[in-house]
């Protein structure tokens, strides 16, 4: 039986890992860079770095904790690449074929592409092709429109698509994707659980890998992520930020509860 993975989702804004909430509050956490050592530690099963940066050129502002960040992501995934043991995906920013290679070329084992894939779908199937389906993650960003249906959204979760979350997943699973990152942003930073729902629907609609974020807010969400959600892998940010020995404990749950991790 194939183990469920446990992922730490990081956001960075402007070289600084970030606390996201909907998609629009951001509060600052620090370096990207020294948070590593922890991760690796607790046997996290991977690493998802989201560059959500607004501007081509990162504008650090005033930063006094005495602490030096690279002013922009190629810096980082190199810096990042150096000192981690656990696969690595980056995503954010990604536009053309040579963006994947330099993110893959300083270390990235896999990328995750947004606003491309669904402005040019043929990016995916392009994409797949030179480095392999399973370098290829989608991120499907989905929020709950004014009709009460779940409309996929592109350009930091800004613009809605018209896209049903059910009906992309199965297109870009055709197109050639590896796996889905599957994100609520209705449910980001609220710490209200999965929206376990959404992610049983997308799941069982493609055969594909999907990875779910947004909402984690206690262990248990985890283990409902794979049981009830019907996940591949669970992904969260803010818990892992904020809670000692966050990933081994929430292992250690997921063992309990009969799922297959990696201890």
């Amino acid at each position: 039986m194939l183990k469920k993975r446990l992922i730490t989702c990081l956001f960075l804004m402007n070289g600084m890992l970030v606390r996201s909430e909907k998609f629009n509050y951001h509060n600052a956490l620090g370096n990207p860079i020294h948070q590593l050592e922890r991760y690796n530690d607790w046997r996290v099963d991977e690493l998802i770095y989201i560059d959500i940066s607004r501007q081509d050129t990162y504008d650090l502002g005033r930063y006094d904790t005495k602490v030096k960040i690279k002013d922009n992501i190629l810096d980082i995934i190199s810096e990042v690449s150096k000192k981690c043991f656990i696969p690595l995906t980056f995503g954010g920013r990604i536009r053309t074929i040579q963006d994947i290679r330099e993110r893959l070329k300083r270390g990235a084992d896999k990328i995750t592409i947004n606003t491309i894939a669904i402005e040019n779908p043929d990016f995916i199937t392009e994409a797949a092709g030179i480095f392999g389906s399973q370098c290829i993650v989608v991120s499907i960003d989905v929020k709950i429109n004014d009709k009460g249906e779940y409309e996929v959204y592109k350009e930091f979760g800004q613009i809605p698509t018209g896209m049903s979350s059910v009906e992309w997943a199965k297109k870009v699973e055709l197109l050639g994707a590896g796996e889905i990152f599957l994100n609520s942003i209705d449910r980001d930073g609220t710490g209200e659980g999965y929206d376990l729902d959404l992610i049983k629907m997308v799941s069982e609609s493609v055969n594909i890998p999907v990875i779910a974020c947004g909402g984690v807010g206690k262990f248990e969400d985890f283990v409902d992520g794979i049981k009830i959600g019907k996940a591949s892998a669970v992904a969260a940010g803010n818990i892992f930020n904020f809670t000692e020995i966050s990933a081994i404990n929430a292992k250690k749950l997921m063992k309990e509860n009969g799922i297959e991790v990696r201890i």
